[in-house]
């Protein structure tokens, strides 16, 4: 029995063992399963950490290039703004070939709009109420036999009496309204209609007086093809306009943007990656100036193809244009206002031109036009012809006012006496006269000495009083005159005006034309003697060349 029990211990002992063998082992599986288990979740955070990191640096470089690309799409839309700029100012004359401008008559005129005819809706007027709809049916038979039927018949009868009564009378109130308004809009639109009568008249008669030549209608008309005329920002929207009938020229003052405030100093923009900066190339100072030099003359030949295609009925026949620049000079910070370029030429003589393929600085050249050496340094020329010169003086003979005039009348001067002015001016204009022998049309010749340095220098003075145009002739002779007695410079001075024909064969020559309505300016402003030009219904013109 001791021995079983034993047998049995030992063979427990033995399970045991294999149990404990067992447990273990499990229990080492578990251990390793979870130290993988472990490694796998370390391994996934691990990976996890690595994606989260790989994703931060694509969209890092992402936004980088996201970044880069919006600098560089910065810097190429500063570069196209700087090529527009260059462009637009490069390209002024060409601009107003394709686009010119002209006056159209018809847009000037003013309509009465089909909406201004509307009369007032009627909806709310109802028809005239009937007195019959209003008041009770007659009793039958039958009714008549009811008690009290005449008395109820009675209070209907006056209560439609009333209600007809109230109804009318508010309708004729509405129809008062009505026709009220209708008065009130009437006589809007009779208002409205006198109106564009009048602002269609005053166009007819704006157009009538451009076509007359009057002097005022004539600048009105330039100023509205100005104001048509588009030119690149920076461009100043300033200018004066006379008119002289007497010589059929046109005077204009207009201004031109200084050097910084329309050609750009930045040649192009660069972007550099690495250091993440936006570096300007500067433009020289010598290309600046060619620019700005180009838009000078591009502007002024601009302005003479405005006049003179804009002028479909030719009233201008010669044109002068001055560019001025107003600005701050730089050497004493006093505003300035210099005139920089100055031409003045004929219709025949421009139209001979095609602007689509001239070099604009070999045209002006050709034109015999005035320019300044240095125009982005506001250096000054002296303009071919003052505008305040230009300014229409001439008293009409159908003028009233002129019978009661009490200025001095230049056509009614003896001759002594129209010498004796001519000498008096030119004196008081600083000139040493001298008169010569009357020459044979009647006029006034002297030969006269600017004492200022070189500027200075022997000048001849004719001065001849004209009711005709002056024809190149007279021209002709002054210059042969000049040529005789060696003078530096010609002035003719007459009472009418200039064919295109003088103002061409002047064109270059030392000679100054200067018409009546210059001549009466001069004498105010420089002999203080306030004069007029009347032609006598009996005068004689000496005997001229006309052109």
């Amino acid at each position: 029995m001791f021995l079983g029990i034993v047998t049995v211990l030992i063979h427990l002992r033995g399970e045991g063992r294999d149990v404990a063998r067992s447990f273990l082992s499990l229990a080492v599986q578990a251990a390793r399963a979870a130290e993988r288990a472990e490694r796998t979740r370390h391994r996934e955070q691990v990976r996890q950490a690595r994606e989260i990191e790989r994703a931060a640096r694509q969209r890092e470089r992402q936004d980088r290039l996201s970044y880069l690309e919006e600098r560089t799409a910065l810097v190429d839309e500063m570069n196209r703004d700087l090529a527009e700029q260059v462009h637009s100012i490069s390209s002024i004359l060409a601009h107003a070939l394709v686009h010119s401008v002209n006056v159209d008559w018809n847009s000037l005129r003013r309509q009465v709009g089909e909406s201004e005819f509307i009369s007032i809706p009627k909806s709310d007027l109802r028809p005239k109420p009937e007195r019959e709809t209003f008041l009770p049916a007659q009793p039958g038979l039958f009714g008549r036999l009811l008690p009290g039927w005449k008395k109820r018949f009675d209070r209907k009868e006056a209560e439609g009496t009333s209600a007809y009564e109230s109804a009318l009378r508010k309708h004729n109130e509405a129809l008062e309204e009505h026709l009220a308004a209708l008065q009130e809009k009437r006589a809007q639109l009779e208002l409205r209609e006198a109106e564009v009568r009048d602002h269609n008249q005053q166009i007819a008669l704006f157009r009538e007086a451009y076509e007359a030549g009057d002097p005022t209608a004539v600048s009105g008309f330039f100023d509205l093809v100005f104001h048509q005329s588009e030119y690149p920002e920076g461009f100043p929207r300033h200018w004066k306009i006379a008119y002289s009938p007497e010589s059929r020229q046109l005077v204009v003052d207009f201004d031109l943007p200084t050097l910084d405030a329309v050609v750009p100093a930045v040649e192009r923009y660069r972007y550099t990656k690495s250091t993440d900066q936006i570096a300007e190339a500067r433009k020289t100072q010598k290309t600046r100036q060619s620019l700005y030099t180009a838009l000078v003359a591009q502007s002024v030949l601009r302005r003479l193809y405005e006049v003179f295609r804009s002028d479909r009925e030719e009233i201008v026949q010669v044109a002068a244009i001055n560019a001025f620049v107003d600005a701050i000079d730089p050497a004493t910070g006093q505003r300035v206002r210099p005139c920089v370029l100055s031409v003045r030429t004929t219709r025949e003589n421009f139209e001979q031109i095609d602007l689509r393929h001239v070099d604009p600085s070999a045209c002006l050249r050709r034109l015999n036009a005035l320019v300044s050496r240095s125009p982005s340094e506001l250096m000054a020329i002296r303009p071919i012809i003052d505008i305040n010169l230009a300014d229409p003086r001439f008293i009409q003979e159908s003028d009233v006012l002129s019978t009661l005039d009490t200025r001095p009348n230049l056509m009614e001067l003896t001759p002594g006496e129209f010498e004796s002015l001519i000498t008096n001016l030119f004196q008081r204009m600083g000139l040493e006269t001298k008169l010569t022998q009357a020459s044979r049309d009647g006029g006034v010749d002297c030969v006269a000495f600017d004492p200022r340095p070189v500027l200075g220098g022997k000048v001849v003075v004719q001065a001849k009083r004209y009711k005709n145009t002056v024809g190149v002739s007279a021209v002709r002779d002054l210059f042969g005159t000049m040529l005789n007695e060696g003078a530096s410079k010609g002035i003719l001075v007459t009472t009418s005006g200039y064919g295109t024909a003088a103002y061409e064969f002047a064109s270059g020559k030392p000679i100054e034309l200067l018409s009546g309505s210059n001549l009466l300016y001069l004498l105010k402003e420089h002999a203080g003697i306030d004069a007029k030009i009347v032609v006598p219904d009996d005068w004689r013109e000496p005997s001229m060349e006309a052109g």
